[in-house]
């Protein structure tokens, strides 16, 4: 029987707080949710390690320093409405729930969207509403949103979804420049996104986050 409550706190201690993140409702929300019940059937063992973890077709669950240091960039606030695109299984979507007042999860992929749908029911995630649809549409009719999460790299970020972040909002996301990534925190102001520097990381590039490729005749 594995005791998945101690590797909840060997993955705080070993992979969290040494990368500096220290906001205690994210530790809190680390420690608490099941990263296990979140993990495809079968790969349960690897729920805890310390790197992306492989959903199939091309999409990872990002690793757990990945997700708490985006969060702790973002600094989400009781109050706020969070847009959480791409959350696979809904693992990061869990742990926003208990950082945010009410969270909208995009998944585009139907199987991992009703996985996402009973594991968020079953941990109790009910300030969490999951939408099926394409993650670069975003969820336009729930916006706008205080804050949006990308779980996956990309090499832009469309303007359909900057469009759904209020003035003075907050996004994160992960970019691929080759082989490196740069996680970048982006804020909203005048209707422009100013975009900084965070901390390094990589994913795969989520679909309809390629950059637009433009043909010159």
């Amino acid at each position: 029987m594995t005791d998945y409550a101690a590797r909840r706190i060997m993955m705080v201690d070993t992979q969290v707080r040494p990368s500096d993140v220290t906001k205690f409702p994210i530790i809190e929300a680390m420690l608490t949710v099941p990263r296990e019940a979140f993990v495809p059937s079968g790969r349960r063992e690897a729920a805890y390690v310390g790197e992306n973890l492989a959903l199939g077709g091309g999409r990872v669950m990002l690793e757990p320093r990945t997700l708490a240091k985006m969060l702790d960039a973002l600094d989400i606030q009781p109050d706020e409405l969070v847009l959480d695109i791409g959350p696979g299984l809904g693992y990061s979507s869990a742990v926003i729930a208990r950082l945010a007042e009410a969270v909208v999860a995009v998944e585009e992929d139907e199987d991992l969207a009703s996985e996402a749908e009973t594991a968020l029911s079953e941990a109790g995630a009910d300030n969490v509403a999951l939408v099926q649809g394409a993650l670069a549409n975003g969820a336009a009719k729930h916006g706008p949103y205080d804050v949006i999460v990308v779980e996956g790299a990309v090499e832009e970020v469309p303007q359909a979804v900057i469009d759904q972040l209020k003035e003075g909002g907050r996004v994160a996301a992960l970019f691929m420049e080759g082989a490196l990534g740069v996680c970048r925190v982006g804020y909203r102001i005048d209707g422009a996104v100013t975009w900084r520097f965070a901390f390094n990381a990589s994913a795969p590039v989520l679909p309809g986050f390629e950059k637009q490729k433009s043909f010159a005749l």
